[in-house]
């Protein structure tokens, strides 16, 4: 998967339409064709096609249109395995592509995992499994539509966010309302929803984060932990280790600061 993401990032073309995304998410084809204004629509759909294959872009229908949003977790993945390592400052060559995005606030997420639907879904629903992956934090509930979910950390004297399950069909779909509580800004932003959605293909699952109902310019404290929490994840159930650079060591700590 890493030669394809390379390869994908190499062309300046692909490179514009993500910038593009990532300047405003969730965009058709026809307004993705203004990022290459000397291009036919049919060159921008073969663009379109590689940044599909190296899951850098993930789309979704809306009515008859088809919008487009990028999909920060290979970058995340990369950073992960060829950056952090070495050196650290690195890291903002990667994550200019991450997402600061400030229109209406759908973030879309994307990963595959060489698991099993039902050991995934025990790792979204485990709390000791999603405190491996999640900064340390664990999410607690009885997991039944309409139950309370609460999220805690060990070490924090109070929860760090509370919601409730919409919809819950294992080992397919889990949708939630979800609340910030670590900081009174993050609170002031009120509820928002996640929906994870799994899909197995061959011996892997096809796993997509959707995190909704953001007010526009929402805070980034909100969402922008996502690509690492996904990596973590695909990590540990591919794995068994924990990831331990710099970032994931340093939001880890901070989230009981």
């Amino acid at each position: 998967m890493d030669e394809e993401v390379f390869r994908a990032l190499a062309d300046p073309s692909r490179r514009a339409l993500l910038d593009a995304l990532r300047e405003r998410d969730g965009q058709a084809l026809s307004e993705l064709e203004q990022a290459l204004p000397g291009m036919t629509r049919f060159g921008v759909m073969k663009h379109l096609r590689v940044l599909a294959d190296a899951t850098l872009i993930t789309t979704r229908r809306d009515g008859r249109r088809k919008l487009h949003y990028l999909n920060a977790v290979p970058i995340r993945l990369i950073y992960e395995r060829w950056v952090s390592k070495y050196t650290e400052p690195w890291a903002a060559a990667l994550t200019g592509l991450k997402r600061t995005l400030e229109e209406p606030m759908e973030k879309v997420y994307e990963i595959y995992i060489k698991t099993t639907p039902q050991r995934l879904w025990e790792a979204i629903t485990d709390p000791e499994q999603r405190s491996k992956y999640n900064f340390g934090s664990r999410q607690t509930s009885d997991w039944t539509p309409g139950s309370r979910v609460e999220v805690g950390h060990p070490a924090a004297p109070t929860l760090l966010g509370e919601g409730e399950n919409l919809e819950v069909d294992p080992p397919r779909r889990l949708v939630q309302s979800m609340r910030a509580l670590w900081s009174e800004e993050v609170k002031d932003e009120g509820f928002s929803r996640v929906t994870w959605e799994i899909e197995p293909v061959g011996d892997s699952c096809r796993l997509v984060v959707t995190h909704d109902q953001l007010r526009e310019g929402a805070n980034e404290e909100l969402y922008g932990g996502w690509p690492m929490i996904l990596s973590g994840l695909k990590t540990w159930l591919e794995t068994g280790e924990l990831l331990t650079t710099p970032g994931s060591l340093k939001y880890a700590k901070g989230a009981i600061e």
